[in-house]
């Protein structure tokens, strides 16, 4: 599935949906010609971004939709995922490496796109995050 700069991938709320979403970023990626350590941080950080986007978000409502685009310039690349949820907190979030939290499943998603990213950025109230990765 191709998308060109300034255009829109729209999924329902269905995980299924993330390998839509993954051959985007496959595609982007091949496109501008990423390196592989890029890659592979871009991957984890959007697929992510979309799956708390489906879960938390939408509450996974298939009636609800995430929006994906990108884009680009000449030293980074940026993507920007949008759900129709009622946006959260994104400044006051547990620490998922303090100790009281280490062994809980969930709450690494917005950690693990802060650290993978080169800068993240929530508007609309958390409803939309935007994630930039600089090529070098």
């Amino acid at each position: 599935m191709n998308l060109t700069r300034g255009e829109n991938l729209k999924i329902s709320s269905d995980t299924q949906n993330i390998t839509l979403v993954e051959q985007v970023i496959d595609d982007v990626c091949e496109q501008y010609k990423v390196n592989e350590d890029r890659y592979g941080n871009i991957l984890i950080a959007v697929t992510e971004a979309v799956n708390n986007a489906i879960q938390h978000g939408n509450n996974n409502n298939p009636e609800k939709s995430v929006t994906i685009n990108y884009s680009i310039d000449s030293i980074s690349i940026t993507f920007c995922i949008l759900d129709e949820g009622n946006g959260f907190d994104h400044v006051n979030l547990p620490d998922p490496t303090a100790p009281e939290n280490i062994d809980k499943i969930n709450g690494r998603g917005i950690f693990l796109m802060k650290n993978l990213s080169d800068n993240i950025q929530f508007d609309q109230d958390g409803k939309q995050v935007q994630l930039k990765f600089n090529f070098n």
